[in-house]
């Protein structure tokens, strides 16, 4: 019986414009045709303003144009702050004459524009929910228990945005563009656990994003960026009708110190080298983790987001002894407060 085959590469960069190592990977063999998304951490600061992001997709989109490349989704994630490297994780899938063995399994999905009334909102929250949908019936992945991670990259709010939808009458969330993103990766989040089963549709009304953080997702990662008006939706789980040594699972930490957890889940899977690891982290909305206070939500110079990014990668690059781990900030519904996923994709033929 045939089978799909997942590969997923690694790949340094040396800035947001360095495609180099990708391309040298379809000059080694790597089938572009195979090729279904690509996650990239920049170094810019993740915020409103952060255009290595665009300029990244931008540099990935000549390349696979130039290649003849089919549709491929591009998610990058601003900031690496810390010592976390710059790179990119490249996701392809091929057929194979194995035998279905259980392994990684990789499914897209694209929404249309958000109009910026929706967004925060129960209308996003729509909108992703049946995203992830096609995202997991385009992997193969039929049962919600099968997924251990869903990367969302969502849109938020310009000026301009803003003052499109007041010429048509209608109100956004929120006129602050920086708090547009996490509205925006709140309501992604929410979406995704809709669609996995973790929190009704109908628990969730417009006042319950980034208010209500009992509802959350704790497989869900959204970063939230000025270049798209959509979102970009990849789902990462284990499914039957795959083969290849690649596997995945997950872990979510209670707090950006709780390395146990993610311990227990590597231990979990057994045999196997690292391939990738991607997270979420967040400051601690209380102001406090394990009874100590923190000043992440009070620096005015350095947005929580990027202090949070720096504290949870060097937990994790310590834990792993690798720098080159995605890790997103801004983590709203997206695990406990204070928390986030954590999913591991091991490599189960290397020792």
């Amino acid at each position: 019986m045939a089978s799909m085959r997942a590969v997923v590469k690694r790949v340094a960069a040396a800035s947001p414009d360095d495609v180099s190592g990708v391309e040298a990977l379809f000059d080694a063999g790597l089938d572009l045709a195979s090729v279904v998304a690509v996650l990239g951490k920049t170094e810019g600061n993740g915020c409103v303003n952060d255009f290595t992001r665009g300029f990244a997709t931008r540099c990935f989109e000549d390349l696979f144009a130039r290649r003849g490349a089919g549709d491929v989704a591009i998610v990058m994630s601003g900031g690496t702050e810390g010592a976390l490297s710059p790179h990119w994780t490249v996701f392809a899938r091929e057929a194979s004459d194995e035998e279905p063995t259980r392994a990684l399994a990789v499914g897209i999905a694209r929404t249309a524009d958000l109009a910026p009334e929706d967004l925060g909102r129960r209308g996003q929250v729509e909108m992703v929910a049946e995203g992830v949908a096609k995202a997991m019936a385009d992997a193969g992945v039929e049962t919600a228990d099968d997924v251990h991670f869903v990367q969302v990259k969502c849109p938020l709010l310009t000026a301009a945005r803003v003052e499109e939808a007041s010429r048509r009458g209608v109100t956004t969330a929120t006129g602050d563009t920086l708090k547009s993103m996490g509205l925006s990766r709140g309501a992604s989040a929410l979406g995704v656990a809709v669609a996995l089963g973790e929190v009704a549709a109908d628990e969730i009304g417009d006042a319950d994003v980034c208010r209500n953080y009992g509802l959350f997702s704790g497989r869900a990662s959204a970063s939230a960026g000025v270049e798209l008006g959509g979102h970009e939706i990849v789902v990462l789980g284990m499914g039957e009708g795959w083969s290849g040594p690649l596997a995945i699972d997950h872990a979510v930490m209670g707090d950006a110190i709780d390395v146990a957890s993610v311990r227990e889940a590597r231990e979990r899977m057994g045999e196997g080298i690292l391939v990738a690891a991607l997270a979420k982290a967040e400051a601690d909305p209380t102001g406090r983790m394990r009874g100590r206070r923190h000043v992440m939500l009070d620096d005015s110079d350095i947005s929580s987001t990027r202090h949070a990014r720096a504290f949870v990668g060097g937990a994790l690059a310590g834990y792993f002894g690798e720098t080159e781990i995605y890790v997103s900030g801004g983590a709203e519904h997206q695990g406990p407060p204070g928390g986030g996923p954590v999913a591991i994709i091991l490599d189960r033929s290397q020792p």
